[in-house]
């Protein structure tokens, strides 16, 4: 899942950094680049689903803050501007991020891992599809960096999850239906209703019995012909 991105400055070249700072980038797709506010706030009214909104402060005919009261939906907005003393106010309006320029990249990167953390609270624990090496999840009011190769298995508790991790153990409110079909296409398997596993850190079958270190999951009779296409053959 790409996250998509508008890109709004009356100057071709700071448009041209941005666009080029993104290559290194793949989670994030830009979906719109203009050098007039009016043309992007049509844009962005007219598509609401982009995710995130990279826009100029002073601009001809619109500022960049009367573009962002006129939105007609909310994303995430990040301020680049020349003009630190903006600052203040454009949090008043709730922006993620203020990129002064010139916007160095290790600036701009910084700005990209908190983009992916508010995009995955926003989502509610969303697989990072480009990497496909960690998501978050929020434990007791914290977001819980999860590596993907640190799972050993997750466990369904109604309402919530288990995540059972190499040294940890995290709980938190998701269904284990959703979060098994986001990792289905990566190294994991629903074994049970109750149980997905990391397929690699299975280290015998026994049965209808799983065994991963010290833990013994059960197999479900819905699940057993899967298990054995995916992990037996």
């Amino acid at each position: 899942m790409k996250i998509n991105c508008v890109l709004i400055d009356d100057e071709p070249l700071a448009l041209n950094v941005l666009e080029k700072y993104f290559e290194a980038f793949p989670d994030f797709e830009i979906v719109g680049k203009f050098d007039n506010a009016l043309e992007g706030l049509t844009f962005l009214n007219a598509n609401q689903q982009v995710d995130v909104l990279f826009v100029d402060i002073k601009m001809p005919v619109m500022t960049g803050f009367e573009l962002i009261n006129l939105l007609k939906f909310k994303s995430f907005v990040v301020i680049t501007s020349a003009f630190r003393e903006f600052a203040a106010e454009s949090y008043d309006l709730n922006v993620l991020d203020y990129l002064v320029k010139p916007i160095p990249f290790s600036r701009f990167a910084k700005c990209i891992d908190k983009l992916l953390l508010e995009f995955n609270v926003k989502n509610n624990l969303k697989i990072d599809t480009v990497s496909e090496s960690y998501f978050f999840v929020k434990v007791d009011k914290k977001m819980i960096k999860i590596n993907l190769n640190e799972i050993l298995f997750i466990e369904g508790m109604k309402e919530y999850i288990k995540i059972i991790t190499i040294d940890k153990t995290y709980i938190t409110h998701k269904s284990l239906s959703s979060l098994s079909e986001e990792l289905s296409e990566l190294n994991f398997i629903r074994v049970h209703k109750s149980y997905t596993i990391a397929i690699d850190k299975v280290d015998f079958i026994e049965g209808n019995r799983i065994q991963i270190k010290n833990y013994t999951i059960p197999i479900g009779r819905n699940f057993a012909k899967d298990v054995k296409v995916r992990i037996l053959e």
